[in-house]
This record gives C-alpha cells, structure tokens and sequence, in this order.
C-alpha cells in the first residue's frame, strides 16, 4: 500500500506534464477549427464571434489553465462539432474499446505464451523454426490489412461472422483477433528468449538431475520465473492496443475511442480530441502502474524501495 501510495503520488506531476503536452500538440496541427464549423467563405465577424464563443481568442495560456482547471472538476468539454459532453461520448464508447484491447491482450497472453514456450522446449527444431517465422509475420503484418483479410474469409466467403459493428459478442471476434495475432508474435518472442534464459539457469540442472518430471520443471519452476520480461510486454501491448485500435475501429465501424479520436482531428474539434487522448494517457500510466505491482505478486523477491 505505501508502494502504490507512492506511485500515486508520482503520477500528478506525469499528468500535469501529459495535459500540457496534449493540449499543445492538438493546436499544433495546421488548420481552423471555427473555418471547418462555418466554412472558409464565412464573414470574418461571424469567424470572430464563434471563436470568443468557444474561448479560442484568448491567450494560450489562459486557455490550457482553463482547460485544467475543468478536467480537474471531471468536465472535458462540449464538442464543436456535435455540441454533446465529451465525457459522455467517451462514457458511450469506451467500453468499446476496453473490449477490443483486453480480448486482443488476453488472446495474445494465451497463444503467445504457450508458442513461446514450445519453441523454448523445442529450441532449434522445426517446431521452433516454425513459431518464430509465424510470430515474425504476425509482427509484420498490418493490422488494417490482417483485418481486410479476415473480413474476406470469415464474412463474405464463409459467411460465419458479422463485418461491421459492435451489436453482439459476435461482432468482436474478428477486430479481437486481428488485434490480438499482431501481439501474439511478440508476447512468443519474448517468452521464448525469457524462457532459454531460465531454462539454462543452475537450479533448472538440479532439478533435472534429482528426477523432477520436464513437465513439472517447465510450468511450475522455469515459466513462473520468466514471467516478469512476458507480463512487461503484456502491459505495454495492453495499453499500445487502446490507442491502436484505431485502424481497426475504422475498418470495422466500430464506434470506439479511436473513432472518435479520428472523427475530433479531422474536424479539428479540440475537445473531443483532447479528452480522448487525455483518456489514453492516462489509461497508459495506470496499466503501467498495475504492471509494477503485478511484478511483486508474479516473484515476491522483488522489493520496493
């Protein structure tokens, strides 16, 4: 508990620094927000006027306090563009989201890491072989073409799944994988070198020459040691997965964050974009948090200063 205090406690000065950056880097992206609501041939007294309304012709600092000062209180803002509360939009569609990331994660974890581990055990074989060229190519395909691919087969030939949309648990099997095959590669990578490293330690020898059972050494002693490296890269890819389902959101027509997000810089609708990125920032560092309380339940030799 005084760990996570503190962790806590750390965490204000990283999101004071995120809130700036963000607010920085979405005025930063050429193009008028009040010429895309009334158009480039509006009166420059109408652009004048919308502009005083939404706050913008004030200075920038003023403008980032005020915008701090409402995230402080839990107010993101209203859309330009569709005049709805931020926060609400964001509440309607983050669990859209949150699905696609934690199915893509958990699919990840559990093919990724029983990959990993085989071709660990099986090192230098054709098995071994074989999984590192199928997680080298689950790295290196792109996830908006991995995507189209699935849609052809498992929807217009086939006929077993739904395209578009996020209506039943049936609609998220195909953005689920897609997200989840381009982590897998990883997560494989990663728990078989985690793997080769244990599996070569002192301890492992001794058990081996005592008679305990390989089955016994691989699951219970080696993989539970080589987890730190695996879960490190499961809580990166986790929060890599919420702001990268963006594609996938698109090509699916999933009303997501990432949607959203997409929609808020195309209309440059500053609030929107703002509260979403906001949200995944933050999303990001509590995840990473999570991680470095996980290391402790995973190895309890770890200690936190």
């Amino acid at each position: 508990m005084k760990y996570l205090l503190k962790r806590l406690l750390q965490l204000i000065p990283l999101l004071l620094v995120l809130t700036f950056v963000i607010f920085l880097s979405i005025r930063a992206v050429p193009g008028d927000p009040v010429e895309v609501m009334l158009g480039m041939g509006a009166p420059e007294n109408a652009k004048a006027a919308e502009r005083a309304r939404l706050g913008l012709d004030k200075p920038f600092i003023v403008q980032y306090f005020t915008f701090l000062g409402n995230v402080v209180r839990g107010d993101l803002g209203t859309s330009m563009s569709t005049g709805n509360k931020v926060m609400y939009e964001i509440v309607r569609r983050f669990p859209n989201t949150l699905i696609l990331a934690l199915g893509g994660t958990l699919v990840a974890a559990l093919f990724g890491i029983a990959l990993g581990v085989v071709a660990a055990v099986r090192q230098n074989k054709f098995t071994d072989n074989a999984i590192m060229v199928l997680s080298l190519l689950s790295v290196s395909t792109p996830s908006f073409f991995l995507a189209l691919l699935l849609m052809l087969l498992f929807s217009l030939y086939l006929g077993w799944l739904p395209s578009i949309g996020m209506r039943s648990w049936q609609h998220a099997i195909l953005p689920i994988v897609t997200l989840g095959t381009q982590a897998m590669g990883m997560v494989a990578r990663t728990t078989r070198s985690s793997m080769l490293d244990v599996l070569s330690q002192d301890y492992i020898r001794t058990s081996r020459s005592r008679g305990v059972s390989e089955r016994v050494i691989v699951y219970i002693h080696a993989l539970k040691n080589a987890l730190i490296p695996v879960v490190t890269v499961l809580g990166l890819r986790f929060g890599g997965l919420l702001a990268g389902a963006t594609l996938v959101e698109t090509v699916f027509t999933i009303p997501g964050l990432g949607r959203l997000m997409v929609d808020g810089v195309l209309k440059r609708d500053y609030p929107v974009v703002q509260g979403t990125m906001l949200v995944f920032a933050v999303s990001f560092v509590v995840v990473n948090t999570v991680v470095d309380l996980i290391y402790g339940m995973i190895d309890p030799r770890i200690k936190y200063e």
